[in-house]
């Protein structure tokens, strides 16, 4: 029964013999609502080691910002600015920010509420909404941030190459997998340490270029003979064709680009949600995170396609590479047509080091939703560990975990680190055709990944007005995110129209268009028919709410008073 506080106790431990205990979680599994005796069962039970808590805020943030700010902003981005000009590519993401906006908010108040390890929206969708909707969605993030890594790694690869290297890029593609690997195997507050800093120089690096941005835009380059201010954007003009002329092909051509649009977009709000699970304090920081993500989506995202949108003119012919190669940058083709040679080496060095950090929070991403995938039943147990028959009372006798000791599943990120060998198709095929197929591949797949967001939210909103639970006692609280549902649907629909035009037809551009849609379907519907006793959602009256609340709050530590203006500088770091 639930304490005189509203929360109930911490759940009892787990105990019996193993076969005892495999019976138990068989039959758990295919009860239809998760209740405390399950949560007990699979994601309290005590005889397994599990992650830790040894990220900070600060380590949430730039985790989250520092993982999508890699080549699909800083490359690709030059692209999408060649199909729809600079008009479509500015609205389309102010567009795409407001709609993640919305969901980074509505994702927030679920995680905060709750924060348990193993933390991701697979495993609220599973709490509380349906097993097979938390089967489905954990399955997608972990073969959709897998195929991710070898995305980052084949564009860092494609960077590697502006300078003309001798080197087989097999090797640049080699050293770079060893070490985003070896990153994931050190303990997360390391992890958190070093993927801080590395976010740091991003941010150094895109600050420095709004501002470089800026004296371009009054003529400051060796070059420049006058001012240049939106010259682009009278000759050859503000919007694009694309597919057909006249006002078909400007449809076409703002069509396309919140398609492109929306890779850099891509699973950056969930990047927040898994750092929930290894966050301190995580019903204080997520809130705070969430909260300044608004600001950096200004700065940073619209800041930057403002600012290729002034330096380069969309019919240069560098931006219609498609990504395949850092020339194809609207940064590096607005410098090198301003004069400014030796600074498009150094912007390519941080896109690398963008490009290696991006697949690095990638593989930590893809990690971490298997095993959460284990702890809630939906994947093989070997993933968090096998139990000994020993007794609980006695912790020593665990005979394997598949955690260390330090919290890190590695079980799990050595099976998701096999998706690090599709980068070497980079080796046989055309760098361009690989970049496009990920990027096609992925974006379907963060479309429907925000939809089953907007599900999960609004079951748990159910949930929380049908137990009574008010807004004022949730961590965090917002009213926007059911306004971006229709948004992504429609984004979903339309990720591969251009492949339905006649010229453009061919079976792999189609394929990697819509493919996620099936593949989703096949695992929800394969689930479904596995549970089919179960109902399409649990009752909101029945959705536990309160299991571990007790555990989490006894970790939360009050917030920092600071007083003087000097301490709250401390805040940055914090």
């Amino acid at each position: 029964m639930a304490s005189s506080d509203g929360l109930e106790k911490s759940p009892p431990r787990y105990d019996g013999g193993e076969a005892d205990n495999m019976e138990k979680s068989r039959a758990r599994r295919k009860s239809s609502v998760v209740n405390p005796d399950v949560l007990t069962g699979e994601i309290y039970d005590e005889r397994f080691d599990s992650t830790k808590r040894g990220l900070k805020s600060r380590h949430a943030q730039m985790i989250a910002l520092r993982g999508t700010i890699g080549t699909g902003l800083f490359v690709g981005s030059g692209f999408t600015l060649s199909i729809g000009g600079p008009a479509f590519i500015l609205g389309s993401y102010i567009f795409m920010a407001l709609l993640v906006w919305c969901i980074v908010t509505g994702i927030s108040e679920v995680v905060a509420w709750l924060p348990t390890k193993g933390s991701s929206m697979s495993m609220f969708g599973w709490r509380y909404v349906s097993r097979p909707l938390g089967f489905a969605m954990g399955w997608l993030y972990w073969y959709s941030l897998g195929i991710l890594v070898p995305y980052e790694i084949t564009a860092a690869g494609l960077v590697i190459d502006y300078w003309h290297a001798d080197v087989n890029i097999a090797v640049w593609i080699s050293i770079i997998i060893v070490l985003i690997v070896g990153l994931n195997c050190l303990p997360v507050k390391y992890y958190g340490e070093t993927e801080f800093w590395f976010a740091g120089t991003k941010v150094i690096m895109m600050t420095g270029l709004l501002i470089l941005s800026f004296i371009l835009f009054w003529g400051g380059g060796p070059d420049q003979h006058g001012i240049l201010g939106f010259r682009y954007w009278d000759h050859p003009g503000t919007v694009n064709v694309y597919l057909e002329k006249g006002s078909t092909g400007r449809f076409c051509a703002l069509l396309y680009t919140l398609v492109l649009s929306a890779f850099p977009f891509t699973f950056a709000p969930e990047l927040l949600v898994a750092t929930g699970g290894e966050m301190e304090s995580p019903r204080r920081n997520l809130p705070t995170a969430a909260r300044r993500y608004f600001y950096r989506l200004v700065i940073f995202y619209i800041g930057c396609v403002l600012s290729i949108g002034v330096l380069a003119p969309y019919n240069d012919p560098a931006l219609a590479g498609g990504g395949a190669g850092a020339k194809s940058s609207g940064f590096v083709v607005g410098i090198t047509n301003a004069g400014i040679p030796v600074l498009s080496s150094i912007i390519n060095a941080g896109i690398i080091i963008s490009a290696w950090s991006s697949g690095n929070s990638f593989l930590y991403l893809s990690s971490r939703s298997l095993y959460s995938l284990a702890l809630t039943g939906n994947a093989p147990s070997w993933f968090k560990g096998t139990p000994s028959r020993a007794p609980v009372e006695t912790p020593a006798h665990i005979m394997s975990t598949a955690c260390s000791k330090s919290g890190v599943p590695y079980r799990a990120v050595a099976v998701s680190a096999l998706y690090t060998g599709l980068a070497y198709l980079n080796v046989a095929n055309s760098g361009s055709t690989v970049f496009t197929w990920f990027v096609s591949l992925t974006n379907t797949s963060g479309f429907i990944s925000w939809v089953c967001c907007t599900i999960v939210y609004l079951r748990f909103r159910k949930a929380c007005k049908t137990q009574g639970i008010t807004d004022d006692q949730l961590p965090y609280h917002n009213k926007y995110m059911q306004l971006a549902m229709a948004g992504f649907i429609f984004l979903t629909l339309i990720n591969g129209f251009n492949a339905f035009w006649p010229e453009n037809w061919s079976a792999s551009s189609f394929l990697t268009s819509y493919i996620g849609i099936p593949i989703f379907l096949l695992i929800y519907f394969g689930h479904r028919i596995y549970a089919r006793n179960e109902p399409c959602a649990h009752d909101p009256r029945d959705v536990d709410l309160q299991t571990g609340m007790e555990e989490i709050l006894s970790g939360e530590t009050p917030h920092k008073v600071y007083d003087k203006w000097w301490k709250k500088a401390q805040m940055i770091y914090e």
